[in-house]
């Protein structure tokens, strides 16, 4: 994992403004123990408003954070485009299991919103981009989000929709391990219905935000069939997705840097941004 220090410089190579460990809500812990959700900000220069993302890291729902490797990756492309991005920190199992985490998205997107102004944020021109736990994350905000919580684009990178498929798939149909890592409660028989209601894929509506899904072909941590099932289940209602298929990738963009022809979503990623934005 780089240093706070070393994702400091890199970041002051882009933006105008760069604001760090900014408190945007405080939220309890399972024992009711507050906890400070914080989040930076990197702003470009001129007047603005600007189009914005706000980035949601992975971890499996159990580690990350704002300014992890895993998410650094986008920092450049964004700034260079002349976003707004806005990576955030939500709760972690098992300080909180789901629905917190969640919960802190939904919250985080209000804040924006709230301080707009302040940021130089488009409120219009609102995207998330999440990646890995991070994607499952931006899908169920982009399917449920209402009012102050819609956005208009949802960048999903390898990201879980189906949480039933995914304990079929990679853990042969035994509920422990998701059990454990995401409600922190041993198997029980609702533990099938209660994934099935945290899948995003299930969420899936007439008039929700545009997605675009980036995904490796060669990902162990959540098979590749993840994204076009979700991106079919959204044509299928009219809901405009795309995907960018990244061949022979594995899981984590992060990993995608070591490799030149990985990291080629980059530029598509950008352009779909503003097409959808503008």
């Amino acid at each position: 994992m780089r240093s706070l220090f070393a994702f400091a410089i890199a970041t002051a190579a882009f933006a105008t403004d760069f604001r760090r460990d900014i408190e945007f809500a405080q939220a309890p812990d399972r024992d009711g123990k507050p906890v400070s959700l914080k989040l930076d900000v990197s702003i470009p220069g001129g007047t603005g408003p600007f189009p914005t993302a706000i980035i949601v890291h992975g971890g499996g729902w159990e580690a990350g954070d704002k300014a992890i490797e895993w998410v650094q990756p986008l920092f450049a492309p964004l700034s260079n485009a002349g976003f707004v991005w806005i990576s955030i920190n939500y709760r972690l199992s098992p300080q909180a299991p789901y629905p917190s985490m969640y919960e802190d998205v939904m919250t985080a997107i209000r804040w924006v919103r709230k301080h707009a102004k302040e940021y130089k944020v488009d409120t219009k021109r609102l995207a998330l981009i999440g990646e890995s736990a991070g994607g499952h994350l931006v899908a169920l905000a982009g399917t449920r989000g209402r009012g102050n919580t819609r956005v208009a684009a949802v960048v999903d990178f390898y990201g879980p929709h189906d949480l039933v498929k995914q304990v079929a798939e990679r853990d042969q149909g035994d509920y422990t391990a998701m059990a454990k890592r995401f409600f922190r409660t041993a198997p029980a028989p609702d533990t099938e219905a209660r994934l099935r209601e945290a899948s995003p894929i299930h969420s899936v509506h007439k008039g929700m935000p545009p997605f675009l899904f980036i995904h490796g072909t060669d990902d162990k941590s959540v098979p590749y069939n993840q994204s076009p099932l979700m991106c079919d289940k959204m044509k299928s209602v009219g809901v405009a997705c795309e995907i960018i298929t990244i061949e022979g990738a594995p899981h984590g963009m992060s990993n995608w840097e070591k490799v030149p022809a990985h990291q080629k979503y980059k530029e598509p990623m950008i352009a779909w941004l503003k097409k959808v934005l503008r």
